[in-house]
């Protein structure tokens, strides 16, 4: 075989190579592509969001309504107090709680207790500026809470309210005053203060309430 034939030959060769890598690299791509594709386009519906039944209670005027009202990204103006009952859908990234809360008048607080049935949890709401008086019938309500057969197992998150005025008290004036260490020893509760004007701090309390919700073998926890 003369030189020419065989340069011939191994060009061709070559070529048959370069041709073969060639449709190997396409064939990756379209590949990438379609999985790409897939990823993107053909995901399957996320995993539901655990639901979670709560009871919320409070005084009127401690600022239940309002509180609920912006979590679900409504306005708060003209907001009216509860006057028997409502239930809000709270959507949390991790869960959605679905809130039942209960006015807090004078006539209608004796009958809370008929809608604690079912519960998984509760949050009571003080106003942490409020009178004397006012502070001394939230504290007898929520220690008739904390022992309430229906509620006393369940995780409570107290929110002291209001703290952006100048007659709040402070958490710990508010822990001692409701003698809360005593009294929910052995209990899952948390305290926090707030105000409507720190929605990210009423969040992160809520999302404490949830890790609190998740738990599947529960220990005695204060916060």
């Amino acid at each position: 075989m003369s030189d020419l034939r065989i340069t011939e030959a191994l060009l061709y060769m070559d070529y048959l190579r370069m041709s073969e890598c060639i449709q190997i690299s396409f064939a990756v791509c379209r590949i990438g592509i379609y999985t790409c594709f897939r990823a993107l386009c053909c995901k399957g519906p996320p995993p539901p969001r655990p639901e979670y039944d709560l009871v919320c209670i409070g005084l009127s005027g401690a600022g239940k309504t309002s509180m609920l009202s912006k979590l679900c990204g409504e306005s708060p103006e003209n907001v009216v107090s509860t006057t028997g009952f409502s239930i809000k859908a709270v959507p949390f990234q991790n869960a959605i709680l679905n809130v039942k809360e209960l006015g807090g008048a004078d006539n209608i607080r004796k009958y809370w207790s008929r809608y604690y049935q079912g519960s998984q949890g509760v949050i009571f709401v003080l106003d942490s500026a409020a009178s004397e008086e006012e502070l001394e019938t939230s504290r007898k309500e929520l220690h008739s809470a904390l022992q309430h057969p229906q509620l006393c197992t369940l995780p409570f998150l107290i929110l002291a309210n209001h703290q952006d005025k100048p007659a709040a008290r402070s958490v710990q004036e508010i822990k001692k005053y409701f003698e809360l260490e005593p009294l929910a020893r052995g209990k899952r509760w948390i305290l926090q203060p707030c105000s409507l004007d720190d929605m990210n701090a009423i969040k992160d309390s809520f999302t404490q309430l949830i890790h609190l919700l998740e738990e599947k073998n529960p220990e005695p926890v204060r916060m």
